[in-house]
């Protein structure tokens, strides 16, 4: 197997050291929302992960049409792992926004539109590796794939436009708001340098997942050729 190459391991220190340089903005650095209070700093993650989800899914689509253009598996390996990052992050959007929301809008769910969309979203995603995972043939598989990753990712900005284009309790911190949002804060000069930092290390984490989550699928190819080739040994 490969050593593991030196701009991923600058790749590790980098997301490592940023991720504590926003953590100590988020609880130092970025003041108390007057009217939320603490659980307002939920706000620098949620979003955060949101973003890079969105991103892992629009590179699966990307990764999906060069397979199609190129034939090459490597883009397959990249599609579905951006596939798996941004189940992965938008879970954790998920999540954090559930805890936001209990003090908020004292319920951890509702069927509100970005709520709705947001599960429809996940649900397309994890059908896609689920009825992948059932198809045997790799070059099948990978086509399957990729034409799968285009489609679905029709979900994505129907997930990002819905709190813009719905009326929703749901805020838009950036840009206009439906006055009835419940959460819905302006952002001071501190806060905004917090939430800035915070896309830019959840983006550069996505970046070093996602090139671990690569080498983990070569790897895994690797020793899928090496017993089919002592099992043809054997069997003769």
């Amino acid at each position: 197997m490969d050593n593991k190459p030196k701009g991923l391991t600058l790749l590790d220190g980098l997301s490592a050291l940023g991720l504590l340089a926003a953590t100590l903005m988020v609880f130092f650095y970025a003041p108390v929302e007057a009217v939320m209070g603490p659980v307002q700093k939920v706000f620098y993650y949620h979003v955060a992960a949101g973003w890079v989800g969105m991103l892992s899914f629009l590179f699966a689509a990307f990764s999906g049409g060069i397979y199609l253009k190129r034939g090459d598996m490597k883009w397959d390996r990249l599609s579905v792992a951006g596939v798996e990052l941004g189940l992965v992050f938008s879970l954790i959007n998920v999540i954090t926004g559930a805890i936001w929301a209990r003090p908020i809008w004292n319920t951890w769910w509702t069927w509100d539109p970005r709520l709705t969309t947001v599960a429809i979203m996940l649900l397309v995603y994890a059908a896609y590796l689920m009825l992948r995972a059932g198809i045997d043939e790799a070059e099948k598989r990978a086509r399957f794939g990729a034409v799968y990753a285009i489609v679905g990712f029709i979900s994505v900005p129907l997930t990002f436009f819905s709190i813009r284009l719905s009326r929703t309790i749901h805020p838009v911190v950036i840009g206009s708001s439906d006055p009835e949002a419940l959460g819905k804060f302006n952002m001071t000069g501190p806060m905004s340098a917090t939430f800035v930092v915070s896309l830019i290390v959840f983006t550069i984490l996505f970046f070093d997942l996602l090139w671990h989550r690569y080498r983990l699928a070569k790897f895994a190819h690797q020793i899928e050729i090496a017993r089919s080739a002592d099992s043809a040994i054997e069997g003769e």
